[in-house]
């Protein structure tokens, strides 16, 4: 009975030392070599260098350090505050237009950077002075911010659908295709909500001023147009159109994005060798915290396989015979509450592939699932009392935004997010839009 529950004992005692505060990728790596050391023996320093290699050698994995660049690029080059700029300027006569502008940035920079945080610092720093200025509600003003901000976990290329891909053993592609309607119609119940808040409170939403919109229409408006969205559009297009026509598998493209992402930099007049510095520097530190963990969760993963950990959890679910729908509203459930207090990175490292085994027994679409936990990943990074999303946005917010704030605005949000969920769990067609 013990050696029955000693793979449970593994992955408790893993979460336990990382909600504890140690380091994910040693107590991942660390734990797990030990555990493996112990059951199986010395043998069994002879099979974790192959598996580490043959996971690291996953041509797939490449483009998690090129989609990394391309949006660290892209950051760098003053693409947020030229698009919000531009985009609030064209939708400026409409009460709530400057919200309209964050959203549907927020959702341009997701599909270009698919980083949660850089985007929401970003949004924050340039937008969040902006709309209280204007005299937008502030918890109406951070609730947007915060909730477009995480649109990259959705809205491919996402490395979070990346590195599912990977786990889940799917063709990332297919998983980019299958994320886009949901990312976009998720865009549009948000555009949706804010247009109701603007006529139910137009007070808490108000328009540009008439005399800016003048002098944005006379000074330039097509050519700061084309160059502050057209260009960044046609870059995510040509990124996604190469995967979606099979011109290019994902790494291909991202490679493709990567130098995009440059080329519109130099365009913009940012690009310099302290900037390729910084956009290199960062791009590596994010790439190695990455495949750290990675490297970890493969010895956990061979560990906890060899215990037979994935045949002991299929026979739990049989033999409690619970059905598809229950399994995978626990499996949800766990995660959402996971994401309150670690990141995405270990989320997808250590849970997903614990349960991945047991939805292919369950027969269940894998392509579905991947999008469904892409989905709850996203709301768990904005629901308080520790959504990622709010501590980052509190980090950069002015002296008069309190955190009440940042919890009353995003409630809305999140409540959006669990009915689309919902939608997307009794209408798996919605997948297959595009």
């Amino acid at each position: 009975m013990f050696l029955e529950l000693l793979p449970i004992i593994l992955f408790a005692s893993i979460f336990a030392m990382i909600l504890w505060g140690y380091p994910v990728a040693f107590t991942l790596g660390g734990i797990s070599v030990l555990f493996g050391l112990v059951h199986f023996g010395p043998d069994f320093f002879l099979l974790l260098p192959l598996r580490v290699y043959g996971t690291m050698t996953n041509y797939v994995l490449i483009a998690v350090p090129l989609f990394i660049f391309m949006g660290i690029m892209l950051e760098k080059s003053g693409l947020a505050e030229s698009l919000l700029e531009t985009m609030s300027m064209l939708f400026g006569r409409m009460r709530g237009g400057l919200a309209i502008s964050v959203v549907v940035v927020g959702a341009m920079l997701a599909a270009s950077t698919g980083i949660v945080g850089a985007t929401v610092i970003t949004m924050g720093l340039i937008s969040l002075p902006v709309m209280l200025k204007r005299g937008y509600s502030i918890p109406l003003s951070t609730g947007t911010i915060a909730a477009s901000g995480t649109l990259g976990q959705i809205i491919p290329p996402s490395i979070v659908l990346v590195l599912l891909g990977s786990v889940l053993n799917v063709s990332v592609g297919d998983l980019f295709a299958a994320a886009l309607a949901p990312g976009l119609l998720l865009v549009g119940c948000y555009l949706a909500y804010i247009l109701v808040m603007a006529a139910i409170r137009p007070g808490s939403l108000p328009a540009m001023p008439a005399e800016e919109i003048r002098e944005f229409r006379s000074k330039g408006m097509w050519k700061r147009i084309v160059k502050a969205f057209l260009l960044p559009f046609f870059l995510i297009g040509a990124v996604l159109g190469s995967i979606f026509a099979g011109i290019a598998s994902p790494t291909e493209a991202a490679a493709l994005g990567a130098f995009g992402a440059t080329v519109l930099t130099l365009i913009s007049g940012r690009l310099s060798l302290k900037i390729l510095k910084q956009v290199t520097r960062e791009t590596t530190h994010l790439t190695c915290m990455v495949f750290l963990i990675l490297i970890g969760a493969t010895a956990f993963t061979l560990v906890f396989r060899r215990m037979d950990g994935d045949a002991f959890l299929i026979n739990a679910i049989e033999q409690s015979n619970l059905s598809p729908y229950t399994f995978l509203f626990i499996v949800m459930l766990v995660v959402f509450i996971a994401g309150f207090f670690i990141d995405f990175i270990e989320i997808i490292f250590i849970i997903v592939p614990v349960v991945a085994p047991i939805f292919v027994q369950l027969e269940m679409d894998l392509i579905w699932i991947g999008v469904l936990l892409a989905l709850n990943l996203q709301t768990s990074f904005l629901s308080p009392p520790f959504g990622f999303s709010l501590f980052y946005l509190k980090g950069v917010a002015p002296p008069q935004v309190k955190t009440s704030h940042l919890y009353k605005g995003i409630i809305p949000f999140v409540l959006i997010q669990l009915v689309f969920i919902l939608i997307v769990v009794l209408f798996p067609q919605v997948l297959a839009i595009f």
